[in-house]
């Protein structure tokens, strides 16, 4: 059996240094952050009290208030970046055998808004069970792809893979085995996140997993740097249309990129921990480049999973450089030090900076980095301070979450010269 080829043919962005695909790249190349302190509930009991929230996002922008009464804030989310994606990759279902057309969404924690303020009126009601009819579809983590499905009257494959930070790759990973299997000709793809909340602030603060340098939260997502503390809670959603190479030639669509191949791992060592010397994270990059059929020292850059902890960054790097095996050819940049760390959703986000990466041969710059740590292997081109402008034909992303779930996808720059 042939495989098919598959090819990204639209985006959607809705993330917090822009609500548009447009708007989140060029604030993303230019090295902004969009770290600042918590709007969303009184921080003053809390040790973080900053995130990377939206800015000026406002659910009536974009849903009539009863219908946003019905959704949780990671469903409208995605519902957003999707339709965007959409409009950007110029499909028209009504000429297209929608039972070919899937939707694959991905989240690590659901509708966590909506629990939180079900639980605290629960709680002020002195025990009174009335709850919200809408709270077990508010909160259930696959209700955006049913909501996309059932918005553009998908009937394909339509389900939600959860394998916490790495969820997103994983739904993305899996939307491009349908399509090369020839099991459906498009999917919309990615992932949803609105942690911001006093159980994800409070949770992740208990852990000691976020940062808290609440005296400049701007400069406090360090990926690399010695003095990081911990990761920036971020929000928000990005969207992707895979589609194989066939479908999108034979409608004239706008081709981004190509996916060229997908790994996926366990570390199965520890339930929150990477595993110290990333052999888990190397094997899933390992058959990532192997499905792509490219040798490690053809990747031009890695969009690191880098959270700015102490552990997880040193790990992740160490299996980087055994990768490239004393190449320093490839560039290797985080790009959460300017997005924050938006948990299930972060693949999705990653994947499409990649994209957008070899379509403009740009890489996006690290930002915060003012002592690079003396632990990151001296072989490693880090990119800092500026974008830096050169071809990039390959580039790769990784994404881990707890459980040890690994997740790398590699992206490739779409020659039609080659079909």
């Amino acid at each position: 059996m042939e495989l098919k080829r598959v090819v990204i043919t639209g985006m959607g962005a809705l993330t917090p240094l822009g609500n548009s695909l447009n708007s989140f790249w060029a604030n993303l190349i230019n090295g902004t952050s969009g770290a600042g302190p918590i709007t969303k509930f009184d921080t003053s009991l809390f040790k973080t009290k900053f995130a990377c929230e939206l800015k000026g996002y406002d659910p009536t922008d974009y849903f009539d208030s009863k219908e946003a009464g019905k959704t949780d804030p990671f469903t409208q989310y995605a519902l957003i970046a999707a339709g965007e994606a959409i409009q950007d990759s110029g499909l028209d279902f009504t000429s297209l055998d929608t039972h070919r057309c899937g939707v694959i969404w991905s989240s690590g924690n659901g509708g966590i808004y909506t629990f939180d303020q079900e639980l605290k009126a629960f709680a002020s009601s002195g025990g009174n069970p009335r709850f919200s009819p809408f709270f077990i579809p508010k909160i259930l983590i696959d209700t955006p792809s049913g909501a996309i499905s059932i918005k553009y009257g998908l009937k394909g494959a339509n389900y939600c893979p959860v394998s916490a930070c790495a969820s997103s790759t994983t739904a993305i990973i899996d939307a491009f085995n349908y399509i090369r299997l020839g099991k459906a000709d498009l999917m919309v793809t990615g992932g949803s996140e609105a942690p911001i909340t006093e159980s994800g602030i409070g949770g992740f603060g208990a852990m000691r997993a976020l940062s808290t340098r609440n005296d400049s939260p701007r400069s406090a997502s360090r990926p690399f740097d010695r003095d990081r503390d911990g990761f920036v809670m971020g929000e928000g959603a990005s969207a992707l249309i895979l589609e194989s190479l066939d479908h999108a030639l034979a409608r004239e669509a706008t081709i981004y990129g190509e996916v060229a191949g997908g790994g996926m791992t366990a570390d199965a060592y520890h339930p929150t921990a990477t595993h110290p010397e990333g052999v888990g994270a190397l094997k899933g990059m390992e058959l990532a480049l192997e499905e792509a059929n490219i040798q490690p020292t053809s990747l031009d850059y890695i969009n690191a999973h880098a959270t700015s902890t102490q552990v997880g960054d040193l790990s992740e790097l160490s299996a980087i450089s055994r990768l490239l095996a004393n190449s320093a050819n490839t560039w290797v940049g985080a790009t959460k030090s300017m997005t924050g760390h938006l948990l299930g959703a972060a693949g999705a986000i990653e994947a499409m900076i990649c994209t957008l990466s070899v379509y403009h041969d740009t890489i996006p710059p690290t930002i915060n980095i003012e002592n690079l740590d003396p632990a990151v292997p001296s072989i490693l081109k880090i990119s800092t301070t500026d974008s830096i402008s050169q071809t990039v034909n390959y580039a790769m992303s990784n994404t881990f979450g707890f459980g040890g779930h690994n997740a790398t996808v590699v992206i490739k720059k779409y020659d039609f010269r080659s079909y």
